[in-house]
């Protein structure tokens, strides 16, 4: 029986393109240095949301962090998201 190399090459194609324009798009990202003053900021920010209303002013934050992993005692990731928001409406 022949082995059907179509398939298997037409996949190995898209998966390679793929990889190569993510590499592309990585590299043309220039890397933007670290504020630490604002990485305190997003640590100290609650889990959970919360919304704070001034005379002029929303403001918001929210985060989630869960630890994810792969198989029973695998390794795990843990993902850290964090929004600070602020929405003003003024009369001009």
């Amino acid at each position: 029986m022949p082995l059907p190399l179509v398939p298997i090459a037409t996949a190995a194609i898209s998966y390679g393109a793929v990889a190569l324009v993510t590499y592309a798009v990585t590299k043309g990202i220039p890397q933007s240095r670290r504020d630490q003053a604002s990485e305190d900021t997003l640590d100290q920010v609650d889990e959970g949301l919360s919304f704070r209303r001034d005379a002029q002013q929303v403001n918001g934050t929210g985060r989630m962090r869960r630890v994810v992993r792969f198989g029973a005692n695998g390794p795990g990731v843990e993902i850290d998201v964090t929004a600070l928001s602020r929405i003003r409406v003024r009369k001009v």
